[in-house]
């Protein structure tokens, strides 16, 4: 989802060596940012160092809540630097040796967001550098679950969550997005437990409690995944599956039935899956986003599980990942566009793939709306609503707004519209294949842009202003708008129940989640009491177990005072640990002294139930 100086001079040159002299001219169209490829969220030098394998041998200590073991990296010393900088945060550095031989190293003082620098001497031919360590209590990556906080509440539950910069939390490592390396790992559980990560996975629980792990495609740090608990396994076809707790596999492989079709789907717009398989581990209800794109495993939030799949496209996003951000990698956080705004594309080219296009013209309508509420709360003057960021010195989670994703991929449907899909598909599969696992930044993909898709069209420039949408504040005026068949008619209800039509009367019968959101979304700030009981008889809000539908209802009730619903939502909050629920939820709370000491007592309740990034932003909030 985000560092100092990075591993760009391979991209760079990577990248140069396809541009021609016309794109090396494009770029002059648009700002040059001198700072273009330095990352200034990692204190690693591996601009100097190249890390190129890490072998990770880890013992996991869920009782004492604790990760332990030994980094080995191998290193190529290409400018014979006199030593080895590493990211690291909050860890505990037990030992360090280069080549074989023990050697001194020394930690720098924490930088805020950042963590401490590791510096470790190494000499000219110096190829392999192995440090062991301990993980600390703070470790921002890392979720224990006691057995309560699970579905099945029989075992503890670990997982990780190393994007953006919280790699460095559990591994010793160069954290920047545009620094790749393959692994391999031993990790030991306790016995009887499963442990799953990023890379080739077992199916089922071992005698030993030891797994072994192959990544062999490199991958950038925030892509490190572990997960640790009782966990099973079900096949949904020869290359997809479910991983999750025994209790929830029943429900989580019946949503997720149509994943197989997805990955197939995904393949025939913009080429093949190069990670060979593709499954989704459904987590306890702590996970605080709604799913991250770990390479061949995707962990996914519970909250996609409503019982009709018409969640699911938020598994279309994390597969589409698998092309934007795990094969193409933004070489910054400042680039994240690159990563979400292509993922957010390429999902709702999925999904009317799969559903129709005016099911994705729901999803783009939504992403509107997102995209629309975003810029009036950042303010539409903002730098934060650029696509290309500005991240220096700041938490690099400040990006993860709705901007790179939906300006994003709004502006890539813009390309689109402008020069149709007959020409802007292959474009993106050339993309896709000619910058496999490389990184890009920005100002590289606006030339490979010029060259390859606008070639020079002066009127199809000036049409696009590119530099409105890149270098530019809040929403373009060209910005495409979906169409709006089905939502026109859910419009029409809306006004029918405004105007006092019983809610049972509506025509509402073959609405699906998206349908209930554009009713729900479009209501008037406040409405009565009475409208809310009389909904609420109707369609059983307050009761419904789809989460998307419960939060907004949730907020209605607090502005309306509608107490009925109370009970459920402090239900809500105690089982759900999303951080795109939990926020609106809270924030709309401490709006009015009364909402205010009700957030603070439920959220003292349930503080531990929620994953150490969401209780940062939370106590952030509850402090004002």
């Amino acid at each position: 989802m985000l560092k100092n100086s990075l591993l760009v001079l391979s991209m760079v040159v990577s990248l140069c060596a396809c541009q021609n002299n016309k794109s090396a001219n494009s770029m002059k169209k648009y700002p040059v940012d001198p700072m273009s490829g330095k990352d200034a969220h990692t204190q690693s030098n591996a601009d100097s160092v190249e890390m190129q394998h890490l072998d990770l041998d880890i013992a996991v200590d869920m009782n004492r809540k604790q990760i332990s073991g030994c980094a080995s990296w191998t290193i190529n010393n290409k400018s014979k630097a006199k030593e080895l900088r590493l990211d690291t945060y909050d860890l505990t550095i037990d030992s360090v040796a280069v080549d074989g031989k023990a050697v001194a190293h020394s930690l720098d003082k924490q930088i805020k967001f950042l963590g401490s620098a590791l510096h470790i001497p190494i000499e000219a031919k110096s190829s392999l550098v192995k440090i062991c360590y301990h993980t600390g209590k703070d470790a921002r990556a890392l979720q224990w679950l006691s057995p309560q906080l699970t579905h099945d509440k029989t075992h503890p539950f670990l997982y990780t969550q190393s994007e953006s910069i919280y790699a460095r939390s559990w591994i010793p490592c160069a954290d920047g997005p545009g620094i790749r390396f393959t692994y391999d790992a031993r990790v030991t559980v306790p016995k009887g437990l499963l442990a799953l990560m990023s890379a080739e996975n077992p199916q089922a629980v071992n005698d030993s409690g030891v797994y072994h792990f192959a990544m062999e495609m490199p991958i950038p740090a925030y892509l490190m995944a572990l997960a640790v608990g009782d966990i099973t396994f079900r096949s949904i076809d020869t290359r997809t599956g479910v991983y999750t707790e025994p209790g929830m596999i029943d429900k989580a492989s019946n949503e997720l039935a149509d994943v197989g079709e997805m990955v197939n789907t995904a393949e025939k717009l913009y080429g093949p899956y190069r990670w060979g398989r593709y499954d989704v581990l459904v987590l306890p209800p702590g996970f605080p986003i709604g799913g991250m794109e770990n390479p061949k495993l995707t962990f996914s939030t519970p909250t996609i599980i409503a019982g009709d799949r018409s969640l699911v496209s938020l598994i279309a996003h994390e597969l589409a990942h698998s092309w934007s951000g795990n094969l193409v990698t933004n070489a910054t956080w400042n680039d994240f566009w690159l990563n979400e705004g292509f993922t957010d594309y390429f999902e709702r080219r999925i999904m009317e793939e799969m559903k129709g296009k005016d099911y994705a013209d729901m999803l783009w309508e939504l992403g509107y709306q997102d995209l629309v509420d975003n810029v009036k709360e950042l303010g539409d003057t903002s730098r934060d609503t650029w696509l290309y960021l500005d991240l220096k010195g700041r938490d690099p989670d400040d990006g993860l707004t709705d901007i790179p994703y939906e300006k994003g991929s709004h502006f890539l449907k813009l390309l689109e519209q402008k020069v149709g899909r007959e020409k802007f598909d292959p474009f993106l599969a050339k993309y896709f294949s000619s910058h496999a696992f490389k990184t890009i930044t920005t100002q590289a993909f606006l030339a490979y842009l010029d060259s390859n898709l606008l070639k020079g069209d002066a009127a199809l420039e000036k049409d696009l202003n590119i530099n409105a949408w890149v270098y530019g504040p809040g929403i373009p005026a060209n910005c495409p708008r979906a169409g709006n068949e089905r939502f026109a008619k859910v419009d029409a209800e809306r006004e029918r129940f405004l105007k006092g039509t019983p809610p049972v009367e509506l025509t509402t019968s073959e609405w699906t989640t998206h349908e209930w959101l554009q009713f729900l979304r479009k209501m008037p700030a406040k409405l009565t009491v009475a409208q809310m009981q009389k909904l609420d008889k109707a369609f059983s809000f307050t009761a419904t177990g789809n989460s998307e539908i419960a939060d907004l209802w949730f907020i209605m009730a607090i502005r309306t005072d509608y107490t009925n619903a109370f009970a459920s939502m402090e239900q809500f909050l105690s089982s759900v640990g999303r951080r795109k629920f939990l926020e609106p939820l809270y924030g709309e709370m401490i709006k009015t002294p009364k909402g205010k000491a009700m957030a603070k007592r439920i959220y003292q309740k349930y503080r531990m139930n929620y994953h150490p990034l969401a209780q940062e932003s939370l106590d952030k909030m509850m402090s004002k």
